[in-house]
């Protein structure tokens, strides 16, 4: 499986990648994503950025932000800190 999969209903990202971004076992992304204590938010580009996707994931105080193209292609790849709690519950 490519790390980056698009399907009619978004984008399936491999949960080897997110796991790597937060030092957490593959395994464990989904149950992570189910309780809550990950969570994501996709974003479509507009004007100059039309035809990327910006998708990021949540986990404490940490982010993972992948940037992709039509094809689930990594254009960018980045992870920074973030301010713990202000994500909970986006999806």
């Amino acid at each position: 499986m490519n790390e980056i999969t698009v399907t009619q209903d978004g984008f399936v990202v491999d949960a080897t990648l997110i796991g790597r971004a937060f030092a957490l076992a593959p395994e464990l992304v989904q149950d992570e994503l189910r309780n809550g204590r990950l969570t994501s938010r996709s974003e479509t580009g507009v004007d100059e950025d039309e035809g990327r996707w910006r998708l990021t994931f949540y986990r404490g105080g940490r982010a993972l932000r992948l940037v992709v193209d039509a094809s689930g292609g990594v254009l960018s790849q980045s992870t920074f800190p973030v301010a713990q709690g202000r994500h909970q519950g986006s999806r």
